[in-house]
């Protein structure tokens, strides 16, 4: 190799060093002690009640560079929380969540949104009582940076959406309690 051939491998080789790394796909498993999926009711208009799910699992894969996400979420339907233990039985019965025959319940996005850096919509299907719907969480924050105490990459967002129970064979008491049902997530998650 000659000096000008040498000369040129060199600069090519410093140039490639200082690029900018292309940003690629991180994938993000729930925090479970962080995540909670909440839902709400009207209770024959004399109260909104509120409830939760206690375990839920799942990964989000998110590319800053890109643009692109995607959402897969397992809810333990066992794992309703009303605060009251005997309603909670209730709620799992086969009129509502029926977890003796469908224990969970999912979400899979088909696409993500963004409006400049962040995400604002996510479409999705949900499955719930072995019945899928397509969804769309709307989502009102979302913060993308390292964890102050895990020193690893983490993500953090909030979404709602609303669904009718009757469109998932869980319609009983509707209308006097409210067929429509109002679904949040704060939803936590660290890099894998």
């Amino acid at each position: 190799m000659n000096f000008m051939q040498k000369s040129l491998a060199a600069l090519v080789v410093s140039l490639a060093a200082a690029a900018p790394a292309l940003a690629a796909p991180v994938t993000y498993t729930l925090d479970n002690t962080h995540t909670f999926p909440r839902f709400s009711y009207s209770h024959f208009g004399y109260s909104t009640q509120l409830s939760r799910f206690d375990t839920t699992r799942g990964t989000v894969v998110y590319d800053a560079a890109a643009k692109t996400g995607s959402v897969d979420i397992t809810i333990d339907a066992k794992s309703v929380n009303t605060g009251y233990a005997t309603f909670n039985e209730h709620i799992q019965g086969e009129d509502f969540l029926d977890t003796a025959k469908f224990p969970t319940a999912t979400f899979k996005s088909t696409k993500v949104i963004f409006k400049g850096d962040k995400p604002v919509k996510v479409e999705g299907n949900l499955t719930l009582k072995g019945v899928t719907k397509p969804v769309t969480l709307t989502v009102t924050s979302f913060q993308s940076m390292a964890h102050p105490m895990l020193k690893k990459p983490a993500i953090g967002a909030n979404a709602f959406t609303v669904v009718k129970r009757s469109d998932f064979g869980a319609g009983k008491y509707a209308p006097y309690v409210g067929d429509e049902v109002r679904i949040d997530i704060a939803l936590e998650a660290i890099a894998e």
